[in-house]
């Protein structure tokens, strides 16, 4: 006779992580009971009769509206507050943090554009050294112009711009070599 292995039941696991870093396991998020670093919390999400989204926590109500999703990355607006932060599940959790660490001994820092614009000027050029802070090209989105700062001190590796290219959010602008 075969015995057979059977699964135990596990509650779907996701995790929230805020940009600090700051990590809250969530267990049966669609739920009644809802666990949040291993704390029950009765947390009712519903929508009122305007249509609204309401968050009510501790007998108070929030209203909440999801003003941004890139992939897993979300801004939620809570009373009008903004929360940002990314939903992973425990694998991609584990590759995230896999990768943080790897990234510490790679030496070269990427440069992404923090929105969608037009590459007005390049203040620096190849092979030049940046200090953390500096700007080194300016970007016009909605017609201001913003100074792009290099993140880390080092030298400009690979410049993948020029002036009067546009760019989408996250596209890379530069590499700095620490």
């Amino acid at each position: 006779m075969k015995l057979m292995k059977t699964k135990k039941k596990v509650d779907p696991e996701y995790i929230a992580v805020n940009p600090r870093g700051r990590k809250y396991v969530i267990r049966n998020p669609f739920s009644e009971e809802l666990k949040i670093n291993g704390h029950k919390h009765d947390i009712k999400i519903f929508e009122d009769e305007e249509g609204f989204t309401v968050i009510e926590y501790k007998n108070k109500k929030y209203l909440a509206e999801i003003t941004d999703k890139d992939q897993n990355k979300y801004t939620v607006l809570l009373n009008g507050l903004s929360y940002h932060f990314t939903i992973e599940s425990p694998i991609s959790y584990r590759r995230r943090k896999f990768l943080e660490k790897h990234k510490e001994a790679s030496k070269v820092e990427t440069i992404l554009a923090p929105m969608p614009g037009k590459i007005v000027e390049l203040l620096v050029e190849e092979n030049a050294r940046v200090k953390e802070g500096e700007a080194i090209l300016i970007l016009e989105a909605m017609k201001m112009q913003n100074e792009i700062i290099a993140v880390v001190a080092g030298k400009v590796k690979k410049i993948h711009v020029k002036p009067g290219d546009s760019v989408s959010k996250d596209e890379v602008l530069m590499e700095i070599e620490r």
